[in-house]
């Protein structure tokens, strides 16, 4: 990876909301720092404006958003707002947890990028954020 760019993909993982489960971003999180990634773990009960704000702040390539609470209809509308507000629209805002495929199209709609389910192989989210930002991102 250190050969394809000339520093580390830079991905804050985050929990927004009041949903308390963060063992699935831990293990991303890890799982992305070992495939050479350099990660920010926000911790539980985050904002949207905190989530932006802190992925401006870092400058961050993506933004993953861990969500089972079922409010990712309310947390992605309006992470997406943030990001056109703050002319961050080549940052990447990709997430998972327990989101019905139905709502990933809608989400996918508003700019989101690919959804993991639970069970997804972590290699399969690095390599997904590893081409995106290849191909999107400039450094």
């Amino acid at each position: 990876m250190e050969k394809e760019f000339k520093r580390p993909i830079r991905v804050l993982v985050a929990k927004v909301g009041l949903d308390g489960h963060d063992r699935g971003a831990k293990i991303i999180a890890t799982s992305l720092r070992d495939a050479g990634m350099e990660v920010i773990y926000t911790g539980l009960r985050q904002t949207p404006e905190m989530v932006v704000n802190t992925a401006l702040q870092e400058d961050v390539d993506a933004i993953g958003i861990s969500i089972l609470s079922g409010a990712h209809m309310t947390v992605f509308p309006k992470i997406m707002a943030l990001i056109k507000e703050k002319k961050m629209d080549d940052v990447l805002v990709t997430g998972g947890g327990i989101i019905p495929e139905s709502d990933h199209k809608e989400l996918m709609k508003l700019g989101v990028g690919q959804l993991f389910t639970p069970g997804t192989p972590t290699t399969e989210i690095a390599n997904y954020i590893k081409n995106w930002v290849k191909v999107n991102r400039n450094f």
